[in-house]
């Protein structure tokens, strides 16, 4: 399972809802900051009957249980056990859902059910295509029941999924799902390019080079690499050498927050040296070098005149991302 904002309630909504006999082993990913530990556990404890916990390093999957991806780790599934790992962000998230959908299509194909719930941004989605390309049942929050409808309406833009249903219904859907006989060996061919993905999500020695794709022309936001289009279809995805990942919405957003920084920077230098060129006027006034002083009183005039189409070019920004219509600038 796989949440962003406003998963926290939908969570608990699921988890409530699950059989407490459920033969199946449960791993949810919650995005959360990266330096404070997930209080998701104990959250869940109170209204979940399954035994809930925070994943450990190389444990093994045992059913009627609920791991809990940590704080900046990846939770993935290798070979039947939990892996912990710090490999590269994706969307600008660790834990991020991709890796743990992937790392569980590639180990255990149509024995997988992938859940996306409520969310911004587009995390979930692809690794929700990978484990419908693999076999596995694929659920979705019905976006008009999730309190930040986005990620869900993400993973449907990529996946038809097989139910789409509101959190309410997932817990019990999931106890009929996991009822259900599925074949133990599954179709599609190894995939090459997702063993490599998975790998890069532990932090083996690989790179956006050894996957297959072309360079983008775009910088990655998180190391300012060259990133490599290693999806067009069916939308657009993003790796930088390294690893770190993005969605073409996720790659976006950031770079309209590095092109923000970037115009507070320059703000900043324009009001110093506005600030800087006042007080040589002055000076230059006091001495009755008034030519001088002229000269740099323009300076400051300039600088002062600069900084306010930068704020200008700051709220436009703004108002774009946030989705309200800029207003024309007098």
């Amino acid at each position: 399972m796989g949440a962003s904002a406003g998963g926290v309630e939908a969570l608990r909504t699921l988890a409530a809802g699950l059989p407490a006999d459920l033969p199946a082993s449960v791993l949810v990913v919650l995005h959360v900051p990266r330096a404070s530990p997930s209080a998701l556990p104990a959250i869940l404890r109170r209204v979940c009957p399954l035994p809930v916990r925070a994943a450990v390093d190389g444990e093994p999957l045992r059913h009627g249980r609920i791991y809990v991806a940590r704080a900046d780790h990846h939770l993935l599934v290798i070979d039947g056990y939990i892996r912990l790992s710090r490999g590269p962000a994706e969307n600008g998230h660790r834990p991020a859902i991709d890796p743990l959908f992937r790392s569980a299509a590639r180990g255990h194909g149509p024995r997988v059910i992938g859940v996306v719930l409520s969310g911004t941004r587009g995390d979930g989605a692809t690794g929700l295509l990978t484990i419908a390309r693999q076999g596995g049942a694929t659920i979705v929050q019905d976006p008009e029941d999730a309190i930040f409808p986005f990620m869900p309406q993400a993973a449907l833009d990529q996946v038809t999924a097989d139910h789409v249903v509101p959190v309410a219904k997932i817990g019990p859907l999931l106890g009929e799902l996991t009822t259900l006989t599925v074949p133990d060996q599954f179709g599609p061919a190894p995939d090459q390019a997702l063993a490599m993905e998975v790998a890069m999500a532990e932090l083996a020695p690989v790179t956006a080079e050894d996957l297959p794709g072309r360079p983008a022309g775009y910088g990655c936001p998180a190391c300012g690499g060259s990133l490599f289009e290693v999806q067009s279809e069916p939308a657009p995805r993003y790796r930088c050498r390294v690893g770190h990942a993005w969605s073409a919405e996720s790659l976006l957003e950031e770079q309209t927050a590095g092109l923000e920084g970037a115009l507070w920077m320059a703000l900043r230098a324009l009001e110093e040296k506005a600030s800087l060129s006042e007080r040589m006027a002055a000076t230059a006034r006091v001495r009755g070098q008034e030519h001088v002083s002229a000269r740099y009183k323009g300076t400051a005039q300039e600088a002062e005149e600069a900084g306010a189409l930068i704020r200008r070019l700051i709220d436009r920004i703004g108002a774009v991302s946030n989705g309200r219509a800029a207003q024309p600038t007098p």
